[in-house]
């Protein structure tokens, strides 16, 4: 219809007169203060009131002054601090229609009818029934003289929207909660650490993580760490499983591999349902092998500390998109959830969420862990099935033998993740039958016959190791191509697999143009985006940008807090990103800037200048300190000297001023669990491809590839992972700035200027449309989500 294509925009939904209830329920998580931030700003922004509901459920049944109106700067300096700064508690009283009745009364008396709860899926059962009971309690209290019929009539709906804060990521129908990402850098922290006095001492160690009827956060940190062994409660080991590890670590020992990492869920069970406990293993372990075994259990380590870039992002798009979704509520719509899937904020109804996490436990109950694993959801199965792919080596003798060899690359400056990349492509490429090859130093080392065999215990212990430990060159191919051309032929190379930012993209371009002249280059080639800057056509994430975002975030929450002290001061930080601004935008969004100054937004003094006044309002508040982002190539002129100069000036007697160049810290540092795992399944995936592709080319006993879509781009595109020809995605790129022409983090640029105050325009069309719970097909999982 002609409705659905006039574009709908956040600043002409109305929250005037409409009251907004914010309160976290259940155990905390972290990032939650980040969605009560945006929720209380996005709320105050479209001129509804905001309150705070202290204490969970407790609170709105205490009322009194555990429910209050709150203003901008309530919620300022609590985006980088873990936890809940409203509180969260388990409350009995709630859970009686008495409790309800007096939660009904004290929201009635303030005019609340929209509440926004972020908490587990107890929390978010427990709103659902509220809102089903509301007419009937205001009725109730009509009969008791409490309030009177005008209230009953005024306030006759309930809206309700939800936002999952767990760090276990238990719940159906968002690929991830707010928390889960926090978590698991609290896991990997430890286990880095641990790491290095276990290699001391040759021995093993036993973690038991968090999640009780979850095994997301065990998974994920044994993909991300390359663990030994798991224990989750979606998938019991089989009957004789203690043989099995007993046989694998001996195994590791005999291959001199001095360290053993076993991971066990706080809820893992056995194929009986009985349980699997840390003490159990390690005991086992002792018993049958001997080895020095030391337990070690995370417990509340892991909602701790700062939230992750990743759980500031997704809580304040979460935030802004349940306001949204509570001034747009009617009472024909059902409670929903807003959720993430891929890359995109979705509307979920709450109550199909609901019944289909309670359907996992059910099935896992009943002994049906096949089902239970599918229940989790396309992420969740894709995991599993990456991590049994490269924690074991099937002996030699079971391996196919397919005679093809694949070179793999780094091609570009170094990133964070590249080194998972690179471990997952040789283990996957030796599981389906290739002899794999490491060329050392891109083009250039290949150039030079830098070329060697690579084994499956070579990549051992590689996740975790920032920078690229093959060596990574920004040289380009076309003035090689004779010398490459050489080496593929005497190492006989029958694909390639380029892992690197836009130097590798622009190198697959020169190597398929080369095709014509060299037979060489007309094999499958791949390439897997991996560069901080995240300028990549073809992809909306590439692999190290995460890590480069979390260094930029900590410093930044330094940088304030050094601010906080000396008051009234402006800190001007550059980042990095070539020309591309994600960087700087997101990390502004991550940080709570006030400012971010990128090359794909142009700006003029004018802009300068109104940034300027509007730091000078906000020193004469109780928030008085400041925080701009400049990317490094935004402007020739306005340099990151000039703009200090111009805001020292201005501001002269108002704040002073202070520069911060964050330059090559953000290449390194151990990559995050973001990057590992991105880069782990993207890899594997290409070499999944590459394989198919080897099948496909393979004729009368050569392959033989010069089609467009041999030489393709791996990519994350909203929801899906996409392989795209490189030849067709020239038309999407700037060549001159080396970005894509399109980028979607640019839709977000306004969510961070309105959390920062700014009157600005904010395209929401995308949003609002309620989706349903899609249970996969299995087919669909190889295609899906990260």
């Amino acid at each position: 219809s002609a409705m659905d294509h006039q574009p709908k925009f956040f600043e002409n939904l109305s929250g005037t007169g409409k009251a907004i209830g914010v309160l976290t329920s259940g155990g905390d998580a972290q990032g939650m203060n980040a969605a009560v931030r945006a929720v209380v700003r996005m709320g105050i922004y479209v001129k509804a009131k905001v309150y705070f509901v202290y204490e969970g459920y407790q609170g709105m049944v205490d009322g009194g002054d555990n429910i209050v109106e709150v203003s901008w700067e309530s919620v300022s300096s609590i985006l980088q601090v873990g936890g809940t700064v409203i509180g969260s508690a388990r409350c009995k009283a709630f859970r009686t229609r008495e409790g309800r009745l007096q939660a009904a009364y004290n929201l009635v008396q303030r005019g609340i009818t929209n509440l926004c709860v972020i908490g587990g899926d107890g929390s978010l059962t427990g709103a659902n029934l509220f809102r089903e009971e509301w007419s009937g309690l205001l009725e109730e209290l009509a009969q008791k003289g409490k309030i009177d019929e005008e209230a009953v009539k005024k306030y006759a709906y309930l809206n309700i929207v939800g936002m999952v804060g767990s760090i276990d990521n238990d719940f159906c129908g968002t690929d991830m909660t707010i928390g889960t990402d926090s978590a698991l850098h609290r896991i990997i922290e430890v286990v880095d650490a641990i790491m290095t006095t276990a290699q001391s001492h040759q021995r093993t160690f036993v973690l038991e993580v968090m999640g009780r009827h979850c095994g997301y956060l065990a998974l994920v940190s044994a993909l991300a760490c390359g663990a030994d062994w798991v224990f989750i409660p979606e998938y019991p080991p089989e009957e004789g499983w203690e043989d099995s590890m007993c046989v694998k670590l001996s195994e590791n020992r005999a291959r001199k591999k001095r360290l053993n990492i076993i991971i066990v869920a706080e809820g893992a069970i056995d194929c009986h349902n009985k349980p699997i406990t840390s003490e159990k293993v390690k005991d086992l372990v002792v018993q049958r092998l001997g080895f020095d075994t030391r337990v070690t259990i995370l417990g509340h380590v892991q909602r701790g500390g700062t939230p992750s870039a990743f759980d500031r992002i997704l809580a304040s798009r979460m935030g802004v998109e349940a306001v949204l979704a509570l001034l747009e509520a009617t009472p024909a719509t059902p409670a929903c959830v807003v959720s993430l899937s891929g890359n995109q904020a979705v509307r979920l109804p709450l109550m199909e969420c609901v019944q289909m996490t309670q359907e996992v436990q059910k099935a896992m109950d009943e002994g049906r862990f096949v089902e239970a694993v599918r229940l989790r959801g396309r992420s969740f199965e894709n995991n599993l099935n990456t991590y049994k792919l490269l924690s074991h080596k099937k002996p030699d003798a079971e391996l196919p033998k397919t005679n093809f060899n694949v070179a793999v690359l780094n091609v570009g400056a170094p990133a964070a993740g590249m080194n998972a990349a690179v471990r997952a492509a040789v283990r996957v490429g030796i599981t389906e039958g290739h002899k794999m090859f490491a060329v050392i130093d891109g083009f250039e080392g290949f150039a030079r016959g830098k070329v060697k065999e690579i084994s499956w215990g070579d990549v051992g212990g590689w996740t975790g190791q920032g920078g690229s430990i093959l060596g990574t060159k920004r040289t380009l191919p076309a003035k090689y191509l004779e010398k490459i051309a050489d080496q593929m032929r005497t190492n006989n190379i029958n694909a390639l697999m380029v892992i690197g930012g836009f130097e590798a993209y622009l190198g697959l371009l020169e190597l398929s143009a080369a095709r014509e002249k060299y037979d060489e280059f007309c094999v499958p080639m791949v390439m897997v985006p991996a560069t901080v800057s995240n300028n990549v056509p073809g992809s909306d994430f590439s692999i190290g940008a995460d890590t480069a975002l979390n260094t930029i975030t900590d410093t930044c929450d330094r940088i304030k807090q050094s601010a906080s002290g000396t008051k009234r001061r402006v800190f001007i930080i550059e980042t990095m990103g070539g020309y591309c601004g994600y960087l700087a935008n997101m990390g502004a969004l991550a940080a709570g800037a006030d400012a971010a100054y990128i090359f794909e937004e142009q700006f003029d003094i004018r802009e300068l200048q109104a940034n300027v006044e509007h730091l000078t309002e906000k020193m004469k508040t109780s928030i008085q300190r400041g925080l701009v982002l400049r990317n490094e190539n935004c402007n020739e002129n306005y340099t990151t000297d000039f703009i200090y100069q111009l805001y020292s000036e201005e501001g002269k007697g108002v704040f002073d001023c202070r520069k911060n160049v964050l330059g090559h810290m953000q290449q390194g540092g151990a990559p995050s669990p973001f990057d590992r795992n991105f880069g782990t399944k993207i890899s594997a995936k290409a070499m999944q491809w590459i394989s198919k592709k080897l099948k496909e080319t393979y004729r009368k006993g050569k392959v033989f590839a010069n089609t467009d879509d041999s030489v393709c781009l791996l990519g994350m595109r909203r929801r899906n992972l996409v392989f795209q020809p490189v030849a067709e995605l020239k038309t999407e790129t700037d060549f001159v700035h080396r970005i894509p022409k399109e980028q979607w983090w640019l839709k977000l640029r306004p969510l961070m200027k309105i959390l920062a105050k700014y009157k600005t325009s904010y395209d929401v069309s995308d949003s609002g449309q309620l989706e349903h719970v899609a249970m996969h097909s299995p087919k669909e999982a190889e295609t899906g989500a990260i």
